[in-house]
């Protein structure tokens, strides 16, 4: 079913899935690939008074590193920053928290996906 995606097309998928899986666990979503300057956040949402910043990695297999350790901490950087820039814009006044969904789509086999909440500190 997904073997014939672009690398770009199964990062789609990848969010696709986080999204749903995020509001079976509760979560609204705010937005989706959000820009600021040249940063983005691939999923904003909000538990309860909890702004949660998401980053999704999806990869087709763990052979290099499983998805979520492809957060490095250049990564981290820009995405305080860009939560930074969030927060300040939507004048949101209460808690943040950030989490990655890790998610492996291999060839002819069910998605795995893992959720790591609270996965980084600002």
């Amino acid at each position: 079913m997904y073997e014939k995606l672009s690398n770009k097309e199964l990062g789609k998928i990848g969010e696709e899935m986080a999204i749903a899986f995020l509001r079976q666990k509760g979560l609204q979503i705010l937005d989706t690939n959000w820009h600021f300057q040249h940063l983005e956040i691939d999923i904003i949402a909000q538990e309860k008074n909890m702004l949660v910043f998401v980053e999704v990695k999806t990869r087709r297999t763990a052979f290099f590193g499983n998805p979520e350790e492809a957060v490095s901490p250049q990564k981290i950087s820009r995405l305080l920053n860009a939560a930074q820039a969030y927060i300040f814009e939507k004048d949101f006044q209460g808690e943040s928290r950030f989490d990655v969904v890790s998610i492996i789509v291999p060839y002819g086999k069910k998605p795995e996906l893992e959720y790591f909440e609270d996965a980084f500190y600002s």
